[in-house]
C-alpha cells in the first residue's frame, strides 16, 4: 500500500546549511575552537579568542591537517598584533607562512606580509618592515594590480616618515599619486600629491 504520508519535495533536498555546518561543527572540535575565537576577537575579548585559537591550534596539529594549523595561527597573530604583541604575533605569522610558502599561496602570503610589516613596525625594526612592503609592491606589479602597488606605497611612505625621511616619503606619495592620475582619479591623485606637498614644506 502506498503511503499517505508523502514527504514533500522540497524537504529531499540539502538540509539547512547552518544545521549542517553546526553538526560538522560538533564533529570536529578543534574548527568549533576556531570558529568560537573568531567570535571573540569580533568581541574585542582578545584573552579567550587567544585561548579558543591556541586550542584550535592544538586540534588542527593532532588531526595533521596544516590549512588548520596555519589558518590558527594566523589568528593568533591577529590577537597578539592587537594586544600590540609584537614578537609573538610575528611567531605565529612565520608558522603560517611558512605553510602557505609551501603550499604556494601567494594571495595568503600577501595578506600575512601587510600583518607581518605592521609587526615589524610595532617593533620598530623599520627596515625590516621596508623589506617586506618592497616584496609586497614587486608583486603587485608583476602582477599588474596598480591598486595593491598604491595601498603599498602609502605604507611605504608611512615607514619613511617614522624613519625620519621625509624626502623618500613625499616620492612615494609623488608616486602614488602619478599613478592614480594615470588612471584619471583625480580626486586621489590630489590627495597623495597634498600629502608630498606638506611633507616637503614642513
Amino acid at each position: 500500500m502506498v503511503s499517505e504520508h508523502i514527504q514533500p519535495l522540497h524537504s529531499l533536498g540539502a538540509a539547512d546549511p547552518a544545521k549542517a555546518r553546526e553538526e560538522a561543527l560538533k564533529k570536529d572540535p578543534a574548527k568549533r575552537d576556531y570558529v568560537e575565537g573568531r567570535e571573540l576577537y569580533k568581541q574585542g575579548e582578545y584573552a579567550q579568542a587567544a585561548i579558543a585559537f591556541h586550542n584550535a591550534l592544538l586540534g588542527f596539529e593532532e588531526q595533521g591537517n596544516e590549512q588548520g594549523v596555519a589558518n590558527a595561527a594566523d589568528r593568533l597573530g591577529d590577537v597578539c598584533l592587537a594586544q600590540e604583541k609584537y614578537e609573538l604575533a610575528l611567531q605565529h605569522y612565520d608558522r603560517a607562512y611558512a605553510i602557505c610558502e609551501k603550499e604556494e599561496d601567494s594571495f595568503s602570503i600577501l595578506a600575512l606580509n601587510k600583518k607581518r610589516a605592521v609587526a615589524w613596525r610595532g617593533m620598530g625594526e623599520l627596515d625590516k618592515a621596508l623589506e617586506i612592503l618592497f616584496d609586497m609592491m614587486e608583486h603587485y606589479r608583476l602582477t599588474s594590480n596598480p591598486k595593491g602597488v598604491v595601498d603599498v606605497l602609502a605604507m611605504v611612505a608611512e615607514v619613511y616618515v617614522e624613519q625620519g625621511k621625509k624626502d623618500k616619503a613625499a616620492d612615494a606619495y609623488r608616486t602614488a599619486s602619478s599613478i592614480h592620475a594615470n588612471f584619471r582619479h583625480k580626486r586621489k591623485a590630489e590627495e597623495f600629491a597634498a600629502k608630498a606637498e606638506e611633507l616637503e614644506a614642513g
